[in-house]
C-alpha cells in the first residue's frame, strides 16, 4: 500500500524540529518522507529513478497527523470486568473481584475479550501496547488478526504461569510476526516468591534482556516487601541481578530516592498509571522527581477494569494534573515531556525503536488530530491543546504499519464491532452466571 498524506500539520516529536505544514508518503509498513511541499518536489527530482504511483492520496485539510500513542501498561481483556469490580481497594479488589473470575478463563475468552479493547485503543489514537495477561499465546492471536502492534510481557506469580513458560512465551512469541514481541517479566513482588524471582535473574542474564514488573505500586505493597527483606521491590529486584539489562516497573507510586538512583543507574523506565492509581487510591506517582533524575517517564492506562478508560487523553492531562497537585507548582511536568512520555518513552519502554518519530525510515504509526473541532479552537498552542483540551473525539484516523485500521468512526480489524461485542456478551453471561 501506498499512500500520501497532504495538506497536514505534522508533529514528528522529533527534539528541535517545530510543527510545519507538508507531507507524509507512506510505501509499505515504512514512511519515506516527510517534509514539506517543497521538500517533496526535491525529493523527487533527487529519485527520479522512483515511480510513486499512490493507492490513495488523503487531504488533511489542515488537520494533525502525528506518531500513534504506546499505551505502555495495560491487560486488555480485563474489559470482562469493566464497571463490575469498582469502588474497593485494591487488595480487596483483586481477591474478591478479579483473581476469581480470571480462574475461569480461557485462553479463547481472553482472544475476544481483548478486541473490545483494542477497537478502544484504537479510537484513542494507540497505535501499540504494552500488554500483561494470562495467555500470551492467543493474546497475540487477538493483536495479530486485528493489525495491532502488541509487546507482552508475562505475568508470573505463584499460583499461575512459571519460569519455564516464561522462556517459552519469550523464545517463540519474538520474531513471528511484525505486529508482536515478547519481554521478560513477572506479575509482581508480592505475588513471587524468591525462587522464582532467582530463576527469572538467571532467564535475565541468559538472554540478557530487560525486565519488568508491576513495582511498588501501593504502600502497603512496599512496607510488606521491607518487612520481608530489608529491602523495597526496586532493591530487592536489583540485589538479584534482574535490572542488570534495564526494565523497569510499572505505576512505581511509593518510591525513595535509594529506588530513583537504582532506576537512574539502571536505565530503568517509570511507567505512570493515574487513572488507575487514582481510582484505586493507591497514591500519585512522583513525576517531578523522575524527571529531575532523567528516568525516562511513559504512561500506561492500566486494564479497563481498574481504570475504566483506555484513553490517552485522561490519562495525559492526569499525568500533568496531579503532577501539578502534589507538588503546589502549576508550572510542574510541562505539556510537551507529557506528549513525549505519551509517544517517544512508550515506544522506546517497549523497545518499539522504530516507531518513536515521524520520519523516513520510521513503521508508518500514524494519528490523525481533527482540530477542526471546538475543543481545539482557537490554536494557540498545539501541543498544549492535545494535553489539556485534546479528546478521544478528536482522533480522526489512527494507521499502523502502513493499514489505516480506523478512521471517521469505521475499523478495519477483519471483524465488525458488533460481532466482537455479542461475543463478549456471551463469555460475560457464562463467567458471571
Amino acid at each position: 500500500m501506498r499512500t500520501r498524506f497532504f495538506n497536514a500539520r505534522i508533529l514528528t516529536m522529533e527534539p528541535g524540529r517545530d510543527i510545519f505544514v507538508g507531507e507524509v508518503w507512506i510505501v509499505g509498513e515504512r514512511i519515506i518522507f516527510v517534509g514539506t511541499q517543497q521538500e517533496g518536489q526535491k525529493y523527487l527530482e533527487e529519485h527520479s529513478d522512483e515511480i510513486l504511483v499512490w493507492d490513495r492520496e488523503i487531504d488533511c485539510n489542515g488537520n494533525l497527523l502525528m506518531p500513534g500513542f504506546k499505551n505502555a501498561h495495560t491487560h486488555s481483556a480485563m474489559t470482562l470486568m469493566r464497571s463490575k469490580a469498582d469502588d474497593l481497594p485494591l487488595q480487596d479488589w483483586l481477591n474478591t473481584q478479579i483473581f476469581p473470575v480470571e480462574a475461569k478463563m480461557t485462553g479463547e475468552d481472553i482472544y475476544h475479550l481483548s478486541k473490545i479493547a483494542i477497537l478502544e485503543y484504537l479510537t484513542s489514537g494507540i497505535t501499540s501496547v504494552f500488554e500483561m495477561y494470562l495467555t500470551p499465546f492467543t493474546v497475540a492471536d487477538a493483536f495479530r488478526d486485528c493489525g495491532m502492534r502488541c509487546v507482552q510481557t508475562s505475568c508470573v506469580n505463584n499460583f499461575s504461569q512459571s519460569v519455564e513458560l516464561l522462556e517459552k512465551y519469550y523464545t517463540d512469541i519474538n520474531g513471528k510476526d511484525p505486529y508482536n514481541s515478547f519481554i521478560l517479566g513477572i506479575h509482581a513482588e508480592y505475588t513471587c516468591s524468591k525462587e522464582i524471582l532467582e530463576k527469572c535473574s538467571e532467564l535475565v542474564h541468559k538472554y540478557k534482556a530487560p525486565f519488568w514488573a508491576h513495582l511498588q505500586e501501593t504502600e502497603t505493597e512496599t512496607k510488606e516487601c521491607i518487612d520481608r527483606y530489608g529491602m523495597t521491590p526496586i532493591e530487592l529486584f536489583d540485589s538479584l541481578g534482574l535490572f542488570d539489562f534495564g526494565g523497569g516497573g510499572y505505576h512505581v507510586v511509593w518510591t525513595n530516592d535509594k529506588d530513583r538512583e537504582i532506576m537512574k543507574n539502571r536505565g530503568l523506565f517509570a511507567v505512570t498509571n493515574p487513572g488507575s492509581n487514582m481510582k484505586l487510591a493507591s497514591g500519585i506517582a512522583p513525576i517531578e522527581e523522575y524527571l529531575k533524575c532523567d528516568i525516562p517517564v511513559a504512561i500506561g492506562t492500566d486494564g479497563p477494569a481498574s481504570n475504566n478508560c483506555l484513553d490517552m487523553f485522561r490519562e495525559m492531562f492526569l499525568v500533568t494534573g496531579l503532577a501539578k497537585l502534589k507538588s503546589m507548582d502549576a508550572s510542574s511536568v510541562d505539556a510537551g515531556e507529557v506528549l513525549k512520555m505519551a509517544t517517544v518513552n512508550g515506544a522506546r519502554a517497549m523497545g518499539l525503536n522504530d516507531c518513536d518519530y515521524l520520519a523516513a525510515g520510521k513503521m508508518a504509526d500514524i494519528i490523525m488530530i481533527d482540530f477542526k473541532q471546538p475543543n481545539m479552537q482557537p490554536i494557540n498552542n498545539i501541543v498544549k491543546n492535545l494535553v489539556y483540551s485534546g479528546s478521544k473525539s478528536n482522533v480522526l484516523m489512527t494507521m499502523i504499519g502502513g493499514i489505516i485500521r480506523y478512521e471517521n468512526g469505521k475499523f478495519n480489524i477483519g471483524v465488525t464491532p458488533e460481532e466482537v461485542y455479542a461475543k463478549a456478551e456471551e463469555i460475560k453471561q457464562r463467567l458471571y452466571s
